[in-house]
């Protein structure tokens, strides 16, 4: 059952600010900098010479960093059943990364826009290399990967799309319409129901598909 208080977690979780030039000036005038949450796998600091996958976890529609931490009846975090996931060896372990891309108008889509802002460019030129500065990350496509729901599952389609040689696995769940069949069914790295979900999860590995079995909790999605 779970606890009604925070769990203890058998890996670390950092909570970062981290400043934007590409989000500075957008126009909504929202904040260039932005809350950057970095769990980290139980065994992350015993073994210094280890690199590991990386796991980009984005929201839905309304969704802000401090949702994750929602306890409600009969769930518990989602911070705290990956970290159960990876505790308990049933998926290798992993780098998972939590991004801010809350807008005035409540979400970005994960995209560069004049309306609201250069979010996909934050994500993939701003957010990863961060990450992969500040973390022990495997670097190469096939170990970024990227997950989300409802508008996070948009970003989560489109995102390896427009960046192949970034992010080489994706899963999502109940996505936000992300594209057509034949335009989904071109690209390299197509997605979920407009294909195959075990493609995706092959594609991804064993991580990957145990992410998307423990399908994200809502955060505030639409």
């Amino acid at each position: 059952m779970p606890l009604p208080w925070s769990g203890e977690l058998a890996g670390r979780l950092d909570r970062h600010v981290v400043a934007s030039e590409t989000l500075r000036g957008n126009p909504l005038g929202d904040p260039h900098e932005r809350p950057l949450h970095v769990y980290v796998p139980p065994g992350y600091d015993d073994e210094p010479d280890r690199r590991y996958a990386s796991i980009y976890v984005i929201q839905g529609y309304t969704g802000r960093l401090a949702m994750w931490d929602n306890r409600t009846p009969f769930r518990q975090p989602f911070y705290e059943t990956a970290d159960q996931v990876f505790a308990s060896g049933q998926a290798p372990p992993a780098v998972m990364v939590f991004v801010d891309a809350r807008t005035s108008y409540g979400g970005s889509q994960f995209v560069d826009s004049p309306g609201t802002g250069d979010y996909h460019s934050y994500l993939c030129h701003k957010v990863a290399p961060w990450v992969d500065a500040h973390y022990r990350t495997a670097l190469r496509p096939e170990h970024h990967g990227i997950t989300g729901g409802s508008s996070g599952g948009f970003g989560t389609c489109i995102t390896p799309m427009l960046g192949p040689d970034l992010f080489g696995g994706f899963a999502r769940t109940r996505a936000t319409r992300c594209t057509s069949t034949a335009t989904c069914r071109s690209s390299p790295r197509w997605c979920g129901r407009c294909g195959s979900t075990t493609a995706t999860c092959r594609r991804g590995g064993p991580t990957f598909a145990a992410v998307r079995r423990s399908r994200s909790p809502p955060t505030g999605s639409c």
